[in-house]
């Protein structure tokens, strides 16, 4: 994983960690535009330190069990995935930047990161997220489902 600032090369987009899961663990046909994007480079994804550690956390946890058994490798799969494509960026520092809140605490670093970064995109089924929508579009950001996405870039 590398440290990088943003840069105007593509638009950014921040996924949470449930978008990651049906990227990667799920196969999720929304999503597959949205890969093909951030893997062709025409899409720069942005995440946290912290972002891996809640997606670990998550690959280790009980609730996702009863959807999906990894084995260590799927596993290791799923966080090499992350390793390989995501823009590893500084926690956002929220006085710097106008902040939305989000109800839900463990969601706010996915909008306070979309907004300190000027991201495009903030891709979640999160209804937390998703409810911030109209404000967030106001700054810039669309925040958008899987499914929803139009994502209007140019092919490579």
């Amino acid at each position: 994983m590398s440290l990088e600032s943003p840069s105007a090369a593509a638009p950014a987009v921040v996924l949470d960690t449930n978008a990651v899961l049906d990227a990667t663990v799920f196969s999720d046909p929304g999503m597959q535009a949205l890969v093909a994007a951030i893997t062709s480079g025409r899409l720069r994804w942005l995440a946290t330190a912290r972002m891996r550690l809640e997606l670990q956390r998550v690959l280790d946890g009980q609730l996702l069990a009863k959807r999906w058994t990894p084995s260590p490798s799927g596993r290791e799969a799923v966080l090499a995935w992350f390793d390989r494509w995501a823009h590893l960026q500084e926690p956002a520092q929220p006085s710097l930047w106008p902040r939305l809140r989000c109800s839900d605490a463990d969601d706010q670093p996915f909008i306070d990161l979309a907004l300190q970064c000027s991201a495009s995109y903030l891709i979640s089924h999160d209804r937390a997220l998703l409810k911030l929508a109209r404000k967030a579009r106001g700054l810039g950001l669309q925040v958008l489902r899987p499914r929803d996405c139009r994502l209007e870039m140019k092919p490579e």
